[in-house]
């Protein structure tokens, strides 16, 4: 199994030393990938429910502030040569697709290949209102513009013509270099969502769930892939615990449930904090993984 870190990267940890140091000290320790959070605006009062945590809040005010994901992992991927780098997770339906297609394959190859695209339907109707993109409809909106980016990122000449989008004949190069794109790992834990891994994904980017909230899941997951023609072999399962501790008996029970990549929480705001956490990920839940 898998290693990646989860770096959220905001107002107090955003300086260049501390994303530079991130890239290589990840790196150095041999884990997998490195995955970075987005939000463009946050805010100090709002109504919509944060599903990740009881009290439906983000955990964090508006003050939070987080690096625009894709800028960050270009930085990231100038000062790395092996980790893999994730969007975890893009918030797809409130871009404009042809940018983010644009963004993502430039980052591909600026990094040698080495692009996890996450991607996610949002949850914060404000954040829709203040980059003046409709909440309603996001799901249908994800699909179209991921099937809007796919065809910018494969075919010679690119064209879509949807409900929500229209794209006329077009040609976006380079192409990237993972063929015949960078994998799509879907987050979120709906049926709407398992039904976006069967049709669009190479992943199923799970997050906020201990070993014994994965059985039921799964199981949705086996139905919309059943129902694509595919299975569970076909697509990547990566977990987060978020800020659930992790234990190598935990790391055991994930690998059991066929999990490949578990992505573990590093929330640091100085080098040395960000040192000391990433040994002890390492002690805890890097070594128990490699068994």
């Amino acid at each position: 199994m898998d290693v990646g870190v989860f770096v959220p990267l905001g107002n107090g940890n955003a300086s260049a030393e501390i994303v530079r140091a991130v890239g290589r000290e990840v790196e150095d320790r041999g884990f997998e990938s490195i995955w970075v959070p987005e939000h463009v605006v946050l805010f100090d009062e709002y109504e919509s429910s944060y599903p990740y945590s009881p009290d439906g809040k983000f955990p964090g005010g508006g003050d939070t502030g987080m690096l625009e994901p894709i800028q960050a992992l270009t930085y990231l991927a100038a000062v790395t040569d092996r980790v893999r780098l994730g969007t975890g997770i893009c918030l797809v339906p409130q871009r404009n697709p042809v940018y983010t297609a644009k963004a993502i394959t430039d980052l591909d190859n600026l990094s040698g290949g080495r692009v996890d695209f996450g991607v996610g339907v949002g949850w914060l109707r404000e954040e829709f209102e203040a980059v003046a993109m409709p909440f309603e409809k996001r799901g249908q909106r994800t699909d179209e513009h991921l099937e809007v980016m796919k065809r910018l990122w494969c075919d010679e000449t690119s064209e879509f013509h949807g409900e929500l989008y229209d794209l006329d004949p077009c040609r976006m190069y380079p192409k990237p270099l993972q063929t015949p794109h960078p994998p799509i790992h879907v987050g979120g834990e709906s049926d709407a969502a398992m039904r976006r891994v069967a049709r669009h994904g190479q992943g199923w980017f799970s997050f906020n769930r201990l070993p014994e909230d994965l059985p039921e899941p799964l199981t949705r997951l086996d139905a919309a892939l059943e129902a694509e023609g595919r299975s569970r072999s076909d697509v990547v399962l990566s977990v987060s615990p978020y800020f659930k501790q992790t234990t190598p008996e935990m790391m055991e029970q994930y690998a059991a449930l066929g999990v490949d990549r578990l992505i573990v929480l590093c929330l640091a705001f100085s080098v040395d904090m960000l040192r000391e956490q990433l040994d002890g990920l390492v002690t805890t839940v890097l070594e128990p993984a490699r068994g």
